[in-house]
């Protein structure tokens, strides 16, 4: 099973930074495509950007040119830099892994697993 723990949440004003880190494990690195959500008082969660196994990698319109997601792959770390943060990235920020299981008998299955959730409040 696999375990997530996301870090590096807090309180900015407009216009800064922080850097998030979701640590995992070997399996999930080498298993599982690496996503970060996040969701907003009273509204739905959202895909924020991902990393797929062959590495392409994804951004929400909101965050594009502004979020940029990276790994350091030997210590199963995957960061989400945020920069030139908005009031409306305030949100608890969540790191999920899809991973693929390939049974000996029967189709593949995939499993989510979720992190506990780090929050974020911008400020003016």
């Amino acid at each position: 099973q696999a375990r997530l723990v996301e870090s590096g949440g807090g309180s900015v004003m407009a216009g800064g930074a922080l850097r998030l880190t979701c640590t995992a494990s070997e399996y999930v690195f080498k298993n599982c495509d690496m996503e970060w959500h996040r969701q907003a008082p009273g509204k739905e969660r959202e895909l924020v950007s991902s990393i797929h196994r062959e590495g392409h990698r994804i951004y929400g319109d909101s965050v594009r040119g502004r979020f940029s997601i990276s790994e350091d792959r030997p210590i199963y770390k995957q960061y989400l830099q945020m920069n030139n943060l908005q009031i409306e990235d305030t949100a608890v920020y969540y790191c999920k892994a899809t991973c693929y299981i390939f049974p000996d008998i029967g189709p593949r299955y995939d499993v989510d697993y979720w992190g506990q959730g780090t929050q974020v409040t911008v400020s003016s």
